[in-house]
């Protein structure tokens, strides 16, 4: 079994919440955005995860990162703050979860790109690319909130 992202009418409430960090890296021209293919469903995806208890928003996403791209990065804002009420992942073990997302834009400090048990691919993208791509959940349209580069977060 493979993760599972479904939609349905405040479907979200079956699963327990959970707070969510991702990181919008652009590349040097500013026109293509960094994403990962996921190993547990083919899907590509910002870099992100879960925060874990004890570390910061800005920690938790910096070491995801990390962890999924072998680049050292630095959160430099926040783009927005994301919850859907009518989705619930499921993973394969089973558990139920309702994710509330904080999408930050972070830069490339050092390392190099990467691959991970968690990756199958990396890149830099365009909006247009992504058009054309299998998208996890959402992450088209935080990607998207990230170009219009506003001063203040986007929240949905």
């Amino acid at each position: 079994m493979q993760t599972q992202v479904l939609y349905g009418p405040r479907l979200g409430k079956e699963g327990k919440s959970r707070l969510g960090c991702c990181a919008v890296i652009f590349d040097e021209s500013g026109s293509k955005v960094l994403l990962t293919r996921r190993t547990d469903n083919g899907r590509w995806c910002l870099p992100g995860g879960a925060a874990e208890a004890g570390e910061s928003v800005a920690e938790a996403c910096e070491r995801e990162v990390f962890e999924e791209t072998g680049l050292r990065s630095r959160v430099k804002r926040l783009i927005g703050v994301y919850s859907d009420p009518d989705q619930l992942v499921i993973y394969p073990s089973g558990e139920k979860v309702f994710f509330v997302v904080l999408c930050f834009e972070a830069g490339v400090v050092d390392g190099s790109l990467g691959l991970s048990n968690e990756t199958t691919a990396a890149g830099f993208f365009s909006l247009e690319e992504m058009k054309t791509m299998p998208i996890h959940a959402h992450h088209d349209e935080r990607a998207k909130d990230a170009f219009y580069h506003v001063p203040e977060a986007i929240i949905k």
